[in-house]
């Protein structure tokens, strides 16, 4: 809701404070005070566009200021806040600039976001019902979402699941036309994943293998060098059998040293063992050169061999470079092997025992029948909640004196299943009995219209009320929705405005006292002319207040030219609270044309009377 609004230099007002109630507040004044400016005050906040001829003359700029209270769980709060701006507990300012050359500024919870913003924001907060601003009831989105809003939170359930049906039927048509329509790109890639898989198969690698080759090549081309270090390490350690007087060997000193601490072991434990130690040395030894021997008799300069290996080699680096394709990188033949182990699986989903276009129409087919399923279920909702708007809207336009007009909800069923469910939703009128059932754009006038909003938003509050009683109100704007009636259907209408404030800020525009009378804030704007004051021929500025005017001292040619430049006089609109008798005067102006009529008073304290009952009443 709007808790206030605050008004500079806007058209005919150059200052103005509006306390705003949350029940009904009506906004009253004669024609041409300068009700169209609070008006588009408020549609400036609403991020409507702004035109430079709103700024008073003589000023540089325009500006207005709200304050709105907004849950800070809603949508709205969840936007103004992505857009960066602050709220103060449940409090969200905003603001607009216009000046009078250049563009307009607007600011939301103190930071500087675009006009469109505070449209988003503000299309979430208030909604304005005026002659000229009936968009919303001609728009079919809007029309389907009045009707679904009337079944509450179960009802909205539904409707997701409808949505998510859809959604998962669309998503599986997709896939399977997709699948269809890749039919060319699939044989190709099948094709060249056996090619490659052939390939494979062909190289044969086993896992390690172009490391092992890659030490056998090694020892290959460096056979010789190899060899001489392992003879010379063994003769090192038992000589050559079959060289004679050759110089003593490892083992055989060894071999010594092991007999000499032996000899004298039993006369001393710590030379025992010494000795124990000396002779697992000698094993140690001689299991090395015999390891050796062995070695050597293993080592091979086999040029034949070692050409093989090569070969081998650059099979295995040409598999890991070409098979796969440039996209993937097989530093190894292990790399190649994990390749193949996806490539198979690859084939087997495109080209395997899996019949993957079965699967996807199967899916599509479940998807159509869950689908079918719940769409029939939100349409035999529906069908019940129209059967309840169309009666509770018609006995609300019989209370408004449109007797005989009657609301129709058209359900017309879809070719096709559609976003939002499986028909069309459209609210007809029918003005009187006989009469065909039109559109309500083509079959009702802006009063007629405006009062068929006024019955839906009732009934709407009254539902929306007892499914989810809120703290936050949404604030709903009527812009004279009493034009063309009076009596006892502007009565009427005061009391529906009344029913509807008990669940929403309500605010009215309006020229009967009738309606004006309901409201729990009457705020009257009111147009004066205030005559140009004379100046202080020591500064040239206007005097402070109650300077008496022989200390003033204009001169005639001084006076013509303010008149000339200025006018005689400056009009300026001003908007009050009236209570008491100041509002039974308003009413009686109202009534009459006569404030001071004592007939007019005496009828508007008997609507004043008349309304405090009504609004006792459940």
């Amino acid at each position: 809701m709007i808790e206030s609004l605050h008004i500079e230099d806007l058209g005919v007002i150059e200052e103005a404070d509006l306390p705003l109630s949350r029940g009904l507040t009506a906004l009253t004044g004669e024609t041409g005070a300068g009700k169209t400016m609070v008006l588009t005050s408020l549609g400036l906040l609403l991020g409507q566009r702004a035109e430079t001829t709103i700024v008073r003359t003589g000023a540089e700029r325009s500006l207005v200021e709200g304050a709105f209270l907004v849950d800070p769980d809603s949508r709205a709060a969840s936007r103004a806040i992505e857009a960066g701006a602050d709220l103060d507990d449940d409090l969200l300012l905003a603001s607009r600039t216009v000046p009078s050359t250049g563009r307009s500024r607007a600011y939301l919870g103190g930071r500087s976001v675009p006009a469109s913003v505070l449209s988003e924001v503000g299309g979430r907060l208030v909604s304005v019902h005026g002659q000229a601003d009936q968009l919303r009831l001609r728009s079919a989105a809007a029309q389907r979402a009045a009707l679904d809003s009337l079944g509450g939170p179960d009802h909205a359930a539904l409707c997701r699941r409808y949505s998510q049906a859809y959604q998962a039927r669309r998503q599986a048509a997709q896939e399977l036309q997709d699948w269809q329509s890749s039919a060319q790109v699939r044989a190709a890639e099948v094709a060249q994943l056996r090619t490659w898989l052939e390939a494979l198969e062909e190289v044969d690698p086993r896992s390690g293998e172009d490391r092992d080759l890659t030490a056998e090549a090694e020892r290959l081309d460096h056979a010789e060098d190899l060899r001489r270090a392992a003879t010379g390490a063994r003769t090192a350690l038992s000589g050559e059998e079959s060289a004679a007087g050759q110089e003593p060997d490892v083992v055989s000193l060894i071999a010594h040293a092991h007999r000499s601490l032996a000899a004298e072991s039993d006369r001393d434990p710590a030379l025992a063992e010494l000795a124990a130690r000396t002779q697992r040395l000698g094993i140690d030894a001689a299991d090395i050169a015999a390891e050796l021997g062995d070695y050597l008799s293993s080592l091979s300069a086999d040029p034949a061999r070692l050409a093989r290996v090569q070969d081998r080699r650059g099979e295995l680096a040409r598999a890991c470079r070409e098979i796969g394709g440039p996209q993937e990188q097989l530093d190894d033949v292990d790399a190649l092997l994990a390749w193949g182990e996806r490539a198979a699986a690859r084939l087997a989903e495109l080209d395997g025992p899996q019949d993957t276009a079965t699967v996807l129409a199967e899916r599509l087919t479940a998807a159509d029948e869950e689908l079918a399923d719940v769409g029939n279920e939100l349409s035999r909702a529906r069908h019940l909640l129209a059967e309840h708007l169309e009666q509770a809207v018609t006995a609300e336009l019989e209370g408004l004196e449109m007797r005989g007009a009657r609301l129709v909800v058209a359900l017309d069923r879809l070719d096709e299943p559609g976003p939002t469910g499986v028909e069309s939703v459209a609210l007809e009128l029918v003005s009187h009995p006989g009469a065909p059932a039109l559109p309500l754009g083509r079959g009702a006038s802006g009063g007629e219209l405006s009062r068929i909003m006024l019955a839906l938003e009732v009934v709407l509050a009254d539902a929306a009320a007892s499914a989810r009683p809120s703290t936050h109100t949404r604030t709903l704007v009527f812009d004279e929705i009493d034009a063309g009636v009076g009596g006892r259907a502007a009565r009427e209408i005061g009391r529906r405005l009344a029913r509807l404030a008990r669940h929403h800020q309500v605010i009215v525009v309006t020229h009967l006292a009738q309606v004006a009378a309901w409201a729990d804030t009457h705020l009257v704007v009111r147009k004066e002319t205030v005559s140009l004051p004379l100046t202080d021929p020591a500064t040239g500025l206007e005097p402070p207040a109650g300077t008496p005017e022989p200390a003033l001292r204009e001169s005639s040619e001084e006076r013509q030219e303010n008149v000339r430049k200025f006018g005689p006089g400056r009009t300026r609109t001003q908007v009050f609270v009236v209570e008491g008798q100041e509002r039974e005067r308003e009413l009686a102006r109202m009534l009459s044309g006569h404030e001071d009529s004592q007939a007019a008073v005496r009828h508007a304290a008997e609507l004043l009377q008349e309304a405090v009952v009504g609004q006792s009443e459940p």
